[in-house]
């Protein structure tokens, strides 16, 4: 087993081991919510923590030069907000390219509570690269250690999240030593190149050479996958099958589950779903009244996390998708609910008929 550097992290390894044991697996590898942009907000991250929490969040990635710059630093109060309410303080993910703002964004991260922060060195987003963040970070080692040791500044356990390659997947033969050798508490790897984007299924070949590397180079470093990893059965098969893997990290799989952390997931009602909606759109509207409107389009995305699977789904997620505000989409469900109740009743009337 390997032990974590900071007792922050060795927390997280430890709370992976309340969960069922699995047969050919000795050390439980501890779960994750992929940082997403506009997706892993406050908000978000409670409405599943309420369907099943994993060990650690990430917030949205934020531009570590808004955090101090004097008039940019007050529209990414949103992005790092979180509660009392919350499962755990989430891992604040910061992107840039300058050792001082995240010298200064991290000890500002501290102030607010945070306990640890990760820094972003695989985003493929093209304006990100631009501004030598991300992705770009592959092509200059240099800059990234200067932006990792300005980050350890503040005295918080820093990780780091990144992918294969830029272009080239060998790359990571290269790429991915080094940063090992930085001293970074987690080494998180998208196993694709920013290349191949998500167009091509996530590498897990090349999981044991990098489980090597680790062991030879830093073996107190965590190594957390990302990549293509539907649920909590699924990254546990992946474990099983690369002993040495400490985290598993689920991003997309989310989509299709808002239950995906869940041990041993039984079957969930519509009306748990759906519950799960209606509490995005009350947190959604505490939100707003915060941090000002938000763009009520960007909440459509989520409709299709809690609406499918059954009877008229499709019909319902069309109608949400016309709404225009949470008020709207409220009146659609509650509409949605009594048709649905009567659909119940009549087949069950039926059903007896029959008998």
């Amino acid at each position: 087993m390997v032990k974590a550097k900071s007792a922050y992290w060795q927390n997280i390894v430890d709370a992976a081991q309340n969960h069922p044991e699995v047969e050919g697996i000795d050390t439980l590898p501890f779960f994750t919510l992929a940082p997403m942009e506009a997706v892993t907000d406050t908000v978000f991250r409670r409405v599943v923590a309420q369907a099943a929490a994993p060990e650690a969040f990430y917030t949205e990635f934020t531009n570590a030069r808004s955090m101090s710059h004097p008039k940019a630093k007050f529209t990414i109060q949103g992005r790092l907000q979180f509660v009392p309410e919350e499962h755990s303080i989430p891992i604040a993910q910061l992107w840039g390219d300058r050792p001082i703002d995240f010298d200064l964004g991290v000890k500002d991260l501290k102030e607010r509570g945070f306990e640890a922060v990760d820094i972003n060195m695989g985003c493929p987003d093209s304006t990100v690269i631009k501004n030598g963040g991300g992705s770009d970070l592959i092509r200059n080692p240099e800059k990234a250690a200067e932006l990792i040791a300005a980050a350890k500044l503040a005295g918080l356990p820093v990780s780091v999240k990144t992918r294969l390659g830029f272009n080239k997947l060998d790359t990571f033969r290269e790429w991915l030593p080094f940063l090992l050798k930085q001293d970074v508490q987690v080494l998180t790897v998208h196993l694709r190149t920013r290349k191949e984007m998500s167009k091509v299924p996530a590498h897990y070949e090349y999981i044991d050479e990098i489980l090597a590397m680790r062991d030879e180079i830093s073996p107190n470093t965590l190594i957390q996958i990302n990549g293509d990893i539907k649920n909590r059965a699924h990254g546990l098969e992946i474990a099983k099958e690369h002993p040495g893997l400490d985290g598993i990290m689920i991003g997309r799989g989310v989509f299709e589950d808002p239950y995906t952390f869940e041990d041993t997931p039984p079957e969930h009602t519509l009306e748990e779903s759906l519950n799960l909606l209606r509490m995005q759109l009350d947190l959604h509207d505490e939100f707003d009244k915060e941090f000002g409107p938000t763009n009520f389009q960007k909440l459509k995305r989520f409709f299709k996390i809690y609406v499918r699977g059954f009877s008229y789904a499709s019909d319902l997620r069309v109608a949400l998708m016309d709404t225009k505000t949470t008020d709207d989409a409220r009146e659609i469900l509650a509409e949605f609910d009594e048709q649905w109740q009567a659909r119940l009743a009549a087949e069950a009337a039926a059903e007896n008929e029959a008998n």
